[in-house]
């Protein structure tokens, strides 16, 4: 290999890595899934891409799987779905979520599922904020914001869109 060769793989490598870092950096991140808090739809161990602009150009919507910083713990980060948006008034009662009045359709739980709450079962969701809440709704299966309360839209680092391990039947798109 002579001297031109040679640093033409080096810029060719240079230019990959900082392509890499640019994606990384601002474009997309990976998750890893550790505890049941989204069980059925996620389970431990999973892992994830997530996409970080979407929430630069647009809002979170209704039913999006998001990763955010922890509001109880900023060495932390949570996966949730979002259930209310700002000016939404959510409920819970006898297991079931309602929002603004209407009980919200959640096709992704276990049919029979029940949503435990503790000492709250109403909120308001204040504007530049939304209401989050782990798939498992098993009783303190999921620390979300029916124990934390709603979150601001900027604690949110970006929607998960694809599950890249495990392979099989459970790799692709979480919206399906």
């Amino acid at each position: 290999m002579d001297k031109k060769e040679a640093w033409d793989w080096i810029k060719s490598i240079g230019l990959a890595l900082i392509i890499a870092v640019l994606i990384k950096t601002f474009l997309l991140n990976t998750t890893y899934v550790l505890g049941s808090s989204m069980y059925p739809t996620l389970h431990e161990k999973d892992r994830l891409f997530t996409n970080k602009v979407g929430y630069y150009i647009g809002e979170p919507k209704r039913g999006d799987i998001i990763v955010l910083k922890a509001p109880d713990d900023p060495e932390k980060d949570y996966i949730k779905r979002v259930v209310g948006l700002a000016g939404d008034k959510v409920e819970i009662t006898d297991g079931k979520v309602y929002v603004n009045g209407e009980e919200l359709k959640e096709k992704y739980l276990t049919e029979g599922s029940y949503t435990y709450t503790e000492a709250t079962s109403k909120w308001d969701v204040p504007e530049e904020y939304i209401f989050v809440m782990g798939d498992n709704r098993n009783k303190r299966a999921s620390n979300d914001s029916r124990s934390f309360g709603s979150i601001p839209i900027d604690t949110v680092k970006g929607k998960a869109f694809f599950r890249y391990y495990p392979f099989g039947d459970r790799f692709g798109s979480l919206y399906k």
